[in-house]
């Protein structure tokens, strides 16, 4: 009965909101994604055949200008797992209020750190078996933070992330996220992008990363170095003496026509490399086809695991 209500309230709220803006020209934008794969799963020599949802996701967003030099903002994502076995497939993702103005921006609430948002778009193989989280850690979303980010001073913005104590993500300690970036992340203002960035005790790590991607014709090339080394346990005991792991990722794409064709190869010290080969078919602006072959070999595992998979996402 309670999630009956619950979904209720919400239809409500997004059909008032949605009046609303259109009233009060509060600019309201609905939109998100769906991306669902057939895959073959093997792992640990056990294959298995899904059908499965790959971080879809639904969001509404918008801003007002309070006055001439003052914006409000704001964003409430959920993801949607197509292939749950429950009804209630509602997970929160991010979820923030803030105000935007020549000072730059700052927004509160449940947000991607710095460090995550400054891997741009380097990570060919975003969401799916060969996303680079598999591997690297600082791939963080915290449920309560803070966050601001520099103007735009002449291609160069900085940014800082806190993550408060009272996180269940955090293990009881502050954590601050940083990054330093140039460029256009999505390399349609200019052809390259950088970033340097560092966690200090983010869900119990301390990560530096590295970040560089480059455009040239059809082809997009990007590298990442990462060093992480963890700080505390989920019980909130301080690990002393922890060896810090270094890991690095390649990535390609080329674009022919509507045809964009990917490979990507990742690898952290002691822990194991991937490396996946893939295409994606652009049939409109919003709608895709695509594949993907992904070989992960972790460190003492006696056989790799393999995933291949057909998909589609749509975009709206």
């Amino acid at each position: 009965m309670m999630n009956v209500f619950c979904k209720t309230l919400l239809a409500s709220a997004l059909a008032t909101a949605t009046l609303a803006s259109a009233q009060a020209a509060d600019p309201l934008t609905v939109y998100g994604k769906l991306n669902v794969t057939a895959q073959s799963n093997d792992v640990d020599g056990d294959a298995t055949t899904t059908i499965q949802s790959n971080a879809s996701r639904f969001g509404v967003k918008g801003a007002f200008e309070l006055s001439s030099a003052l914006e409000a903002f704001y964003t409430v994502e959920y993801e949607v797992d197509t292939g749950d076995d429950v009804k209630e497939n509602f997970k929160a993702r991010n979820q923030f209020v803030g105000l935007k103005g020549n000072f730059g921006a700052v927004s509160v609430g449940r947000n991607d750190t710095m460090l995550k948002m400054s891997q741009g778009k380097v990570d060919q193989f975003n969401d799916l078996s060969g996303d680079l989280k598999n591997l690297f850690k600082g791939e963080n979303r915290i449920e309560q933070t803070a966050t601001y980010i520099t103007p735009n001073f002449s291609g160069f913005k900085m940014g800082v992330t806190y993550a408060a104590e009272g996180a269940s993500s955090q293990y009881a300690q502050d954590g601050f996220s940083l990054a330093a970036m140039y460029g256009d992340a999505k390399l349609k203002k200019s052809p390259i992008y950088a970033s340097i960035a560092y966690d200090s005790d983010v869900k119990g790590y301390e990560v530096v990363r590295a970040t560089v991607q480059g455009k040239v014709a059809g082809l997009k090339l990007g590298a990442m170095y990462q060093q992480q080394e963890e700080t505390y346990k989920k019980t909130g005991e301080v690990v002393d003496g922890a060896d810090s792991k270094t890991g690095y990722l390649f990535s390609a794409a080329y674009t022919i026509d509507a045809i964009v064709l990917k490979a990507q190869y990742q690898d952290m010290e002691d822990k194991g490399d991937t490396w996946s080969v893939g295409g994606d078919y652009k049939l409109g602006k919003p709608t895709k086809l695509f594949a993907f072959y992904t070989n992960r070999s972790m460190e003492g595992d006696n056989s790799d695991d393999k995933f291949f998979g057909l998909g589609l996402e749509h975009k709206f």
